[in-house]
């Protein structure tokens, strides 16, 4: 594995250095995850922003009865990471699993905050990075409090493109909180009206 991606990544924001370049590929690691595993788990602290290369990974929480809630989902080219563990270094409540198997690239805090001081151009680009997130998931609340299941859907279609197709139903339905079967019945329903 190599860090073309991440950099690309971060290029399509700003452009780099060759020494800028050299200074985050000594700042981070690569990891193959298989389908299934966790990088983060209830109870651990979240020491890593992660970049998915290759793959798909799912934030995700458990509820007293153990029925999984996810939260977000991340494809290539996007980052995943319990922020309230990872910058309180205090144990999370989220796990962080993948659902295919995956190539990712590691960033952890102590790297982070170097790279911030010594390229300030990144620091940038994660603070535009994570208001993106943060508009996400905002959108993400504003739906699940005041949308139907039908527009939940649609809204998950409009944030997940890539990996509407690539993702189980049980997956999706999930995330929008409503059952597999229900899930099926509005896809039956879009495809009528088209």
């Amino acid at each position: 594995m190599n860090a073309e991606a991440l950099l690309a990544h971060f290029e399509s924001y700003l452009p780099f250095e060759e020494d800028e370049k050299s200074l985050i590929k000594s700042r981070i690691t690569h990891k193959a995850v298989k389908r299934r595993e966790f990088i983060l788990q209830t109870g651990e602290v979240c020491k890593y922003y992660t970049f998915v290369v290759k793959g798909i990974l799912r934030l995700f929480v458990l509820d007293e009865e153990g029925k999984e809630h996810n939260i977000l989902f991340a494809g290539e080219n996007e980052w995943i990471s319990d922020i309230t563990s990872f910058h309180a270094t205090k144990p999370g409540v989220s796990n962080i699993q993948a659902l295919e198997s995956s190539e990712i690239i590691q960033i952890a805090q102590q790297d982070l905050y170097f790279l911030y001081i010594n390229i300030q151009k990144l620091d940038r680009i994660f603070k535009v990075i994570t208001e993106e997130k943060y508009v996400e998931l905002q959108n993400r609340v504003f739906h699940t409090i005041s949308s139907t299941a039908h527009q939940r859907y649609l809204a998950f279609l409009e944030q997940y493109p890539k990996l509407a197709y690539r993702l189980p139903n049980t997956q999706i339905a999930s995330y929008l909180g409503i059952t597999p079967e229900f899930l099926s019945m509005i896809r039956k329903e879009m495809v009528k009206s088209d």
